[in-house]
């Protein structure tokens, strides 16, 4: 029901009551019966026990289980535990994150007013604001949250904070004039009160047109328990990597296993030596990395004002290709200031010296401090309207500090202000005169003048064009308010406006502006360097959000804005078409935010949205990463988040997603390292029985190098400082693969080349009849892996310019598994438990110069990626 065109009577017509009398008692029991009562129902809510199973269906998750089955097969105790404790920690930290999301629709109850005051049966009454029906008066006053959407019938100065709702950055003027156009935004209808939000002043008589989820909040609640979450790209990669993983495994596994029994080998041997691969050759630890990276991240994060409540969040800021932002409070400061003055013919930006002896300026002045409801508390703070804290700051910046203007000019009387007259009035006494101050819209100001002030003293007005320096201030995003004056010879009798705001005289005009943030320009150019698209969605007005968006680099001067309405009647297949081009969207609808974030995510983007209203909860929770303010946002957006910026900062967005980057280019060097390891312990055990030479490793000593290079040499990867330029680089593809830009080539070339330097080894010992040669290929596997993870910290960077110790974790693993290893060959107690032999010292040194090999072709190869890129 469009109940913003409905006049008052037609209202209460439709809804069979007599506003100064209020609803029967037993009509209200008859159609709460009926509606139910006035409450924000909550989505079904899945049990705890389902929320925890559901963290073990994840396929790289059955992948560990079964490993850990096969690790109990061969007695291995520490495998199994290992493997378990990294399964359970995942599915605690999956379901903690499940369980928190599940509370953003009880945040969002927690909005409605525990009571309402309404007129029942001819008597005012206070009942729970559950118990609101449709048609029942209600009665508001400063201070309330109003219970139910209300068309209001009676308005005195009401103003309502709407900004959770609509975004809409300052309160909103209310009137009980019906609108005329039906598909109005939500912000610009003045005759409608709306449930959860706030009245900032006056008072008020509605009549509750809607309840419960029938409501604006409850149609946005019905939004968020509709959205759906939205698997990360690294989820979505892991889960493809884990079951070709599984497969690849198992396969060749068989194939180690049948060859063995083709050459004669023992049965049982050869079923051990499977099951070691099998054990050796599923990466347990890169759920434990993952996690690690993340939690990591998240760490870092928080020290820089971003929290993080989803750790799969940390990586995806680094696959963002969109960021659709909300202006106010994360563009803009949320602080409304004055920032431009059009005084005596001239637009200047801040108030000359000398002002106070310049009639013009000094009458400008005391009409910001008089004109103003605003007021300094004792602890030195200004309270009031936005818009008049501005005003009131900018007189007292300028010497013009209300308590002492207002000493020699008390204020007498006043016209309050009303949304018809678009303006307000006050008079006061000046020694032997009254002098009234009048401020407002200029085109409701302008027509009571006759005459402005200028430096020479009165002179005509131009109306048109003081319209015309108005339009252009408002173009440039400014709130612009006309200041005039008149002077009485006494305090008039009828004090209507019609009697004292004509023959005035005009004083200027005062631009307001919720001014940028001043660290934001250099954000948004970092995006764009990065790649990455910024959109401005705003509830506020069109030329205001143009303005600054234009102004922060976020859009050009020809670009077009987007209002809801027009978004409204474009058809589907258009704003597909469009939707990649549009910066700029203006009294957008919460259903319209998500409409477009789904649009870009057809297209393939990873899109990133940010806010804080009640309004923008269901987009955050629909985007691929919901970021909430945490100074300025509702409870409602931050649960439905999965970042929150403690302060409120854009520039706390670029940070986070520079370190998402780096977060998953370490994840692609531990795949990388992992997988080329892995390779290169099967190439031996494929191969050998082909060439006529015996199982090169004993099962054991497979999984001894499992636990020791894959543990905390990988694991370390994960503290490798950023890449250079990793911000001067486009956006990964949604559809890239994790094995993309050579990765693969890498993993299988390489991999293949420490098998076959292992498989050398081998050769060239036995064949020279060496009794230690299974030690010198146990030995050279190793430390091979060593050299490796070495030479991957950097995709492009040699290990000499990138520097050995900026990453002290990784060389303090490689160190602790040499001496590991060392151990292995040289304390007799560990030779029977590994089957080895010390090695000689010529032995030892050609063991270190072959493991070398792999550290410099990964080298050579990195070289020649440097040149071909210059090139």
């Amino acid at each position: 029901m469009d109940w913003h065109l409905l006049s008052p009577e037609e209202t209460g017509e439709l809804l069979r009551v007599r506003p100064p009398v209020g609803l029967d008692p037993h009509e209200v029991a008859h159609r709460l019966a009926r509606h139910g009562p006035n409450a924000i129902d909550e989505a079904h809510r899945r049990s705890p026990l389902l929320m925890l199973l559901r963290q073990f269906s994840d396929p790289m998750v059955l992948v560990l289980l079964g490993a850990a089955v096969l690790a109990s097969l061969l007695g291995e105790p520490q495998d199994v535990a290992a493997i378990l404790v990294i399964v359970v920690l995942n599915a605690l930290l999956g379901f903690a994150q499940e369980y928190r999301a599940e509370r953003a629709l009880a945040a969002l109850r927690s909005l409605a007013a525990p009571v309402a005051r309404v007129r029942r049966g001819g008597e005012t009454q206070v009942v729970p604001a559950s118990e609101v029906v449709p048609g029942d008066v209600v009665l508001l006053e400063a201070g309330n949250l109003i219970p139910a959407d209300l068309r209001l019938v009676d308005v005195v100065r009401l103003t309502v904070d709407e900004a959770a709702l609509t975004g809409e950055s300052q309160p909103v003027e209310k009137t009980t004039s019906r609108m005329t156009e039906a598909d109005v935004p939500l912000g610009d209808r003045r005759d409608m009160a709306y449930k959860g939000t706030l009245v900032t002043q006056g008072r008020a008589t509605g009549v509750a047109v809607a309840t419960g989820m029938q409501t604006e909040l409850g149609r946005i609640a019905a939004l968020l328990r509709d959205a759906e979450e939205v698997r990360t790209p690294l989820q979505r990669r892991l889960a493809r990597f884990g079951k070709l993983l599984s497969i690849a495994v198992i396969v060749l596994c068989a194939v180690i296993f049948a060859v063995g029994l083709l050459r004669g080998e023992e049965p049982g041997l050869m079923f051990l030596t499977a099951l070691s691969m099998a054990v050796a050759g599923i990466p347990e630890t890169l759920p434990a990395v993952v996690t690690m990276s993340l939690a990591l991240g998240a760490r870092k994060m928080a020290r820089r004002n971003a929290l993080i409540r989803r750790l799969p969040a940390v990586e995806t800021l680094g696959s963002v290709t969109y960021i659709c932002s909300d202006k106010t409070g994360t563009l803009t400061q949320n602080r409304m200031r004055v920032d431009a003055f059009y005084v005596e013919g001239h637009l200047v930006r801040e108030v000359p010296a000398g002002s106070h002896d310049r009639e013009a300026w000094s009458l400008l002045l005391s009409a910001l401090a008089l004109n103003n409801d605003a007021s300094r508390g004792p602890d030195g703070e200004v309270k009031g309207d936005p818009t008049e804290v501005a005003l009131f700051l900018a007189a007292a910046d300028a010497g013009r500090e209300q308590q002492t203007v207002a000493r020699h000019m008390p204020r007498i009387g006043e016209i309050p202000f009303s949304s018809e007259r678009a303006s307000m009035t006050t008079l006061h006494q000046q020694a032997d005169r009254i002098i009234a101050f009048t401020k407002g819209a200029p085109e409701r100001v302008l027509v009571g003048c006759v005459s402005r002030l200028t430096e020479a003293g009165l002179a005509p007005l131009d109306r048109a064009a003081a319209l015309e320096v108005a339009g252009d201030m408002a173009r440039a995003g400014l709130r612009v308010l006309a200041f005039a004056y008149r002077t009485l010879p006494a305090l008039p009798v009828d004090l209507s406006p019609a009697a004292v705001e004509a023959d005035q005289v005009l004083l200027g005009l005062v631009g307001l502006i919720d001014p940028p943030r001043p660290e934001v320009p250099e954000a948004v150019a970092l995006c764009q360097t990065a790649g990455i698209q910024l959109v401005m969605i705003t509830g506020d007005h069109p030329a205001t959000a143009a303005a600054i968006a234009r102004g922060l680099g976020i859009a050009q001067p020809s670009d077009e804005v987007m209002t809801g309405q027009a978004l409204a009647r474009i058809s589907p297949e258009e704003f597909e078409r469009r939707v990649g081009g549009t910066r700029v969207y203006a009294r957008v609808a919460p259903e319209q935010k998500i409409r477009i974030v789904k649009s870009l995510q057809a297209r393939g983007e990873i899109v990133a949205v940010t806010g804080d209203g009640v309004n923008d909860a269901p987009a955050l929770r629909s985007a691929d990463i919901g970021v909430a303010m945490g100074r300025s946002g509702t409870d409602v957006a931050r649960e439905a988040a999965h970042m929150i910026l403690v302060d409120d900062n854009f520039a706390t967005i670029v940070g986070a997603v520079r370190e998402g980057r780096r977060i998953y280019d370490n994840l692609r060097k531990f795949v990388k390292y992992i997988l080329t390891t892995g390779i290169g312990e099967l190439w031996p055990l494929l191969l050998a029985p082909v060439l006529a030479l015996p199982m090169p490793l004993l099962p054991i000593q497979i999984l001894w190098i499992n636990l020791v290079t894959d543990g905390l040499p990988g694991l370390s990867l994960a503290a490798e400082p950023a890449e250079p330029g990793v911000m001067r680089r486009p956006p990964r593809s949604p559809r890239e693969s994790l094995f993309a830009h050579g990765l693969w080539q890498h993993i299988i070339w390489v991999g293949i080349l420490m098998g076959s330097v292992t498989l050398g080894t081998q050769a060239w010992a036995f064949h020279t009849g060496s009794a230690h040669w299974q030690s010198m290929t146990f030995t050279v596997l190793a430390l091979s892996q060593m050299a490796h993870v070495l030479a991957v910290r950097s995709e492009r960077e040699s290990l000499f310019r990138q520097g050995l110790w900026s990453n002290p974790a990784l060389l303090g693993a490689v160190a602790l598994t040499f001496v590991l290893q060392m151990a292995t060959l040289y304390v007799p107690s560990l030779n029977s438990v590994f089957k080895t032999q010390p090695l000689t010292a010529v032995e030892l040194i050609l063991s270190l110069s072959l493991s070398a090999v792999v550290f410099v072709v990964v080298e050579i190869e990195k070289a020649v990626r440097r040149r071909r890129s210059r090139g």
